[in-house]
């Protein structure tokens, strides 16, 4: 599924959509450049998890947990990790097959290790559609490739 979004509200907004439909033990990761809005979709993904807390970027500390909403979000940025056994080393696996939902940013870098089945979520900018347009590609749960 291709949707465009014209502004980062807009964007924001399928976040809050896509989580307000999260259901437990999905894993969704998320692909694309530096500043093109993988947070500001992370943080309406949460709203629609319900929950209220402030979203930031795990960038330093590769995971942050949210548990207020009615699931909890394991928010992962694994830009930083240098191979797949770092994540083993945080205990990936407990939050992969936990009861909450994962969102990780930069999840090409360990799919090697991710579980069979993802929905991948791309965003990319088109400057010559303007400077807030996104197009963002959903692939619903499949195989990691």
């Amino acid at each position: 599924m291709m949707i465009e979004t014209n502004s980062p509200e807009e964007t924001y907004e399928e976040g809050f959509r896509i989580g307000k439909s999260a259901q437990a033990g999905q894993i969704y990761c998320i692909k694309g450049d530096l500043g093109v809005g993988k947070t500001v979709f992370t943080k309406g993904f949460a709203a629609g998890l319900g929950i209220t807390e402030t979203i930031s970027s795990p960038t330093f500390t590769i995971v942050n947990e949210y548990h207020e909403g009615r699931l909890s979000l394991y928010h992962f940025d694994v830009y930083r990790i240098s191979d797949s056994d770092e994540m083993y080393e945080i205990g990936c696996e407990e939050y992969f097959f936990g009861d909450g939902v994962c969102l990780i940013e930069w999840a090409e870098l360990i799919k090697d290790i991710l579980p069979e089945n993802v929905v991948w979520i791309t965003i990319e900018k088109e400057l010559e559609k303007g400077m807030d347009y996104r197009k963002i590609n959903i692939d619903e749960e499949r195989k990691v490739s």
